[in-house]
């Protein structure tokens, strides 16, 4: 089971794939003729496609051989900015998987998040961070931020210290100075994101302030642990 993060020509008629896979993590694919007008394999070798990949390994290299697809993830394709936001979560999770690592989890989000982006009453400002929250959850750079991290107290959190890795109480609040002040609504949401189930993890709405706050945060987060730009942020800055 697995997905394409990407696919890049090569050669004539070939092209490389990136799948995350469930069992061995991100591997490299090759898929020969993929690029040939009748190619069975042309399909089934584009960004977003889900499903089961038969591949064996060579010498040097996995090579595609067949796939049964699940999902090609059609509605991205045919919406500018839903098909720029799949393509930065595939970008976010090339970055933080590895070849041989289980990514059961990671695939999981990836797949759910990518589904939520074809819902036109899901605010795809909201998938995003939703996403990267669970994806730095699962990655251990964020703790489930049910307490405050200094002290262990689970009342009186205020908000969201980045070099930290966790939330913070009003106690504590002025032994840190990176903090992150946060509505009540808004550490919920992130709590909320951290305790629940992958397949739950779309089943809500927020306001826009708490958008904006998480959105916020988000972009701290990620300027603090994240060390490339992705191209596609230069284009989600647009919309």
């Amino acid at each position: 089971m697995g997905q394409v993060l990407s696919a890049s020509p090569v050669g004539d008629y070939d092209k490389r794939l990136t799948i995350l896979t469930k069992e061995y993590g991100k591997i490299t694919v090759f898929a020969r003729g993929a690029r040939r007008q009748n190619s069975m394999l042309m399909a089934c070798s584009q960004p977003f496609t889900f499903g089961n990949f038969t591949v064996y390994r060579g010498k040097n290299a996995y090579n595609l051989m067949s796939a049964e697809i699940n999902n090609y993830f059609v509605e991205l394709r045919d919406d500018i900015e839903a098909v720029t936001y799949g393509l930065y979560f595939c970008e976010f999770v090339d970055y933080y998987t590895k070849e041989n690592q289980e990514a059961s989890q990671v695939l999981k989000l990836l797949f759910q998040s990518c589904r939520a982006l074809t819902h036109k009453d899901l605010d795809k400002r909201m998938v995003r961070f939703v996403f990267e929250a669970k994806l730095i959850y699962l990655n251990g750079e964020i703790t489930p931020l049910h307490e405050c991290i200094k002290c262990g107290e689970k009342e009186s959190l205020v908000g969201l210290s980045v070099e930290n890795g966790g939330m913070i109480c009003g106690n504590c609040i002025s032994t840190v100075g990176d903090i992150i002040k946060l509505s009540q609504s808004a550490i919920y949401t992130l709590q909320y994101i951290m305790f629940s189930s992958i397949e739950k993890l779309y089943s809500f709405s927020v306001t826009e302030e708490v958008i904006k706050e998480i959105e916020f945060a988000m972009r701290c987060y990620i300027g603090r642990y994240v060390d490339r730009k992705f191209k596609s942020m230069e284009m989600l800055e647009v919309f």
